[in-house]
């Protein structure tokens, strides 16, 4: 879809959200949650695996000097781009690092479409930042969504794919999710296997050490098929699942997968920023910290600007 496309599309679902409650993204946050932690990159030894959680399903990870940034949102907002701002939820937390302060990306992972995924304000900071030096990595038929911004270069990926970028090895895995930005769009949930919109997980590799980046996914036993792999590392999606367990996972679904694949160690994400389940805010965590004793793998962080070291 071309960028004029794009945004004529998007006054079109503007219009749409005013009278179909289902489809309304601008949910105001009732409070501001202030964080605890925050992460010193430029303090991070380059010869360890270090990550931090800035938010969301955004992941900061240092692999022994290679960058990689996951899905970030970074701004205030995300939804539907119009003018320079997005239209949409705001934030609940702040992200743990600004937009400003992250080191360049070598590398940029998007597990799909969405536009708390795939965000494109944040998106086209970083790459007027860096032009044309940031690789980036996406789903099937999803490129166009930023495709018109500055980056090295562009690599789709679909299941069962594989890549070596950078001297760094990724899978691309197939997840139980739905892909459409748009409602109206093709995508693969609906049967469009060819020609609709896909979302991934990725399996990174990178000196004999193994990450998962679970993207966005509901209860699924797709992931067996790196049941072998045992990474040192799952990052894996636990919020948003009441009522929207067709589509994610809750904390306890999350642990089984990633102890099914044999993980060494648990990363959260995709909770603790937006207000997008029914459920109590914090009880993702809770309930994580509660059940990850019951499982052979340990909890890395457990919160928001949090640092983790392999």
């Amino acid at each position: 879809m071309k960028r004029r496309k794009f945004i004529k599309n998007g006054f079109i679902f503007t219009a749409a959200s005013l009278t179909v409650p289902s489809l309304i993204t601008d949910i105001e946050a009732e409070e501001k949650i202030y964080l605890n932690n925050r992460p010193s990159p430029e303090n991070w030894n380059s010869g360890d695996i270090t990550l931090s959680w800035l938010g969301h399903s955004t992941v900061l990870i240092n692999l022994q000097g290679k960058w990689i940034l996951t899905d970030p949102v970074l701004f205030e907002r995300v939804g539907i781009y119009l003018f320079g701002t997005s239209v949409g939820p705001s934030r609940i937390t702040p992200p743990a690092l600004n937009v400003s302060e992250i080191p360049k990306p070598d590398i940029i992972l998007l597990s799909h479409a969405h536009m708390d995924h795939t965000d494109y304000p944040t998106l086209k900071w970083i790459t007027e930042k860096y032009p044309n030096q940031i690789d980036m990595i996406t789903a099937h038929l999803t490129a166009d969504v930023t495709a018109d911004l500055q980056w090295k270069s562009i690599s789709v990926m679909d299941w069962n794919d594989k890549l070596n970028l950078s001297d760094i090895k990724f899978k691309a895995l197939e997840v139980q999710h739905f892909g459409w930005r748009f409602p109206w769009e093709k995508d693969r949930s609906r049967g469009y296997f060819k020609d609709g919109r896909s979302y991934n997980a990725y399996l990174i590799e990178y000196k004999g050490k193994k990450i998962l980046f679970g993207g966005d996914t509901a209860y699924t036993d797709k992931l067996r098929v790196i049941e072998n792999e045992s990474p040192d590392i799952s990052l894996m999606p636990v919020g948003a699942y009441n009522p929207w367990k067709r589509a994610h996972c809750n904390p306890e679904e999350a642990l089984i997968m990633a102890a099914e694949i044999k993980s060494k160690n648990f990363i959260p994400m995709h909770c603790m920023t937006f207000k997008q389940g029914q459920e109590p805010f914090e009880e993702p965590i809770d309930w994580l910290e509660k059940s990850v004793g019951k499982y052979a793998l340990e909890l890395g962080i457990n919160g928001i600007g949090q640092t983790f070291v392999l």
